[in-house]
């Protein structure tokens, strides 16, 4: 007997779930613990999802491991504390740079179908919540609903969401608004 395949909610890490750091332009994840600070209203919109039947998955790119800025112990440090105080199923990370053309560096889908392998989950009933185009682009390609946050450097001109807020407390009370509507979750 084979279970039925479940939708889920595919979280980007920075800017959708911590805060993340400007530098010269560039936005960057906190270096350690100490700055890892959860966005307002995360906790308790991953709570809404998780409460309303969603699985909830992190995928996220930390390509500054590949770049020698970061160490891997940190970051998996850092995805421990995100276990211990949201209701995730699991965080995979793509640790390589753009010019390794790694299959799960978003925005190619890797991460997504490896997590639907793994957990047994509908890609085509499931949204992925990110703050880039490149998150959309990965939800997209996985057949997955795509909802972009939008801040100063979310590049929606390269992309084409289907539906867009301002932080991860709007795009669960959409999500459960229109898949209850649907009859998804």
């Amino acid at each position: 007997m084979t279970l039925a395949r479940r939708p889920a909610v595919f979280l980007d890490r920075d800017g959708v779930l911590n805060k993340t750091f400007v530098h010269g332009g560039v936005t960057h994840p906190p270096q350690g613990l100490d700055d890892f600070e959860f966005l307002p209203g995360v906790p308790a919109a991953t709570q809404r999802l998780v409460d309303r039947g969603w699985p909830l998955v992190v995928v996220t790119n930390q390509p500054d491991v590949a770049r020698g800025t970061q160490s891997r112990a940190i970051v998996e440090l850092q995805h421990q504390h995100l276990m211990k105080h949201l209701p995730l199923l699991e965080v995979l990370t793509c640790y390589h740079d753009s010019g390794d053309h790694c299959p799960c560096r978003k925005p190619q889908p890797g991460l997504l179908l490896e997590a639907a392998r793994r957990w047994n989950l509908d890609l085509r009933r499931s949204v992925m919540v990110g703050d880039r185009w490149s998150d959309v682009v990965a939800g997209q390609a996985a057949g997955c609903t795509a909802v972009l946050v939008k801040t100063p450097y979310s590049a929606a001109e390269r992309c084409h969401p289907d539906h867009c807020v301002n932080d991860l407390t709007e795009a669960a009370a959409w999500i459960i608004e229109t898949f209850a509507l649907r009859g998804v979750a």
